[in-house]
């Protein structure tokens, strides 16, 4: 139940960056046969799909570069993150799109922030 309440917040979060970061588009192009909900379904998908990629691929990255992340005092998680924002973009079903290195970096940091403002909330 936690995973689908941080994936719902994910989701909020990354509703909301895409409202403010420019670079940064949701829902188009998907057809799940829906109609006018598979914009909010392929969100709800891509908060899950980027909660799946946090908890698998991150952790592995964090690992392999920690020499890097001490040399810059943490700084290079960010980068990290951003990598994992890219990372989901890479499935064409969710309608997920960033344009460029600069949104997804902008964009991590803003759906972290968001999405761990609404958990505290939520809890």
């Amino acid at each position: 139940m936690g995973f689908l309440l941080r994936a719902g917040a994910t989701a909020v979060a990354i509703w909301l960056v895409a409202l403010i970061v420019p670079g940064i588009t949701w829902g188009q192009g998907v057809s799940y046969g829906f109609g006018d909900l598979d914009k909010y379904i392929a969100l709800v998908l891509t908060g899950l799909v980027l909660g799946l990629v946090n908890g698998f691929v991150r952790p592995i990255l964090l690992l392999i570069s920690m020499p890097l992340s001490c040399a810059t005092l943490g700084l290079f998680v960010f980068i990290i993150n951003a990598i994992m924002l890219i990372l989901v973009t890479f499935i064409p079903q969710l309608g997920f799109h960033i344009d460029n290195f600069l949104s997804a970096l902008v964009g991590s940091i803003l759906i972290s922030l968001v999405s761990g403002a609404i958990s505290k909330v939520v809890h």
